[in-house]
């Protein structure tokens, strides 16, 4: 299979998760999501598609670059991904703050784990998650502010 098809394959695997996240984000942003209490530090609604987009871009060149590697394991990529969408699904479907602060937490050392393993196979690749580490770190803060407020 040509290499700029594996390329586009794994950025759609990736963005189409967070297609999927969408879907039960979409409503909730809308009608309950602006009626919780939130901390200072809560970024503009705007902000949110744009980083998603960029992030899933990243994951999914990252998943290119260990594709087909002897040494591959992609468990923790593929339960990161999930726990992405899973994420959404309970905090914005289920409107669940709490729950969601659990599930971030378990998302958290996905990523972590995920970092962990593709370092061995490819650094490039390992470096690609930094910056959704980064985001999910903030974006666990935000989510235990926002049960502790609510």
């Amino acid at each position: 299979m040509p290499k700029v098809v594996v390329l586009i394959g794994s950025i759609t695997v990736c963005q189409a998760a967070g297609l999927i996240g969408s879907v039960f984000t979409a409503q909730s942003v809308q009608t309950w999501y602006p009626t919780l209490a939130k901390p200072f530090f809560t970024p503009p609604s705007w902000i949110f598609a744009p980083v998603w987009t960029t992030l899933y871009l990243l994951m999914g060149i990252s998943l290119y670059l260990v594709l087909g590697k002897k040494k591959a394991d992609l468990r923790w990529f593929w339960l990161q991904l999930v726990l992405n969408v899973l994420w959404s699904i309970v905090f914005f479907g289920l409107q669940s703050p709490a729950l969601g602060f659990l599930v971030i937490l378990a998302l958290f050392i996905s990523i972590a784990m995920t970092i962990k393993s593709f370092v061995k196979i490819d650094k490039r690749a390992a470096y690609l998650f930094y910056p959704y580490l980064a985001w999910v770190i903030f974006a666990t803060l935000l989510n235990l502010a926002l049960v502790i407020l609510n």
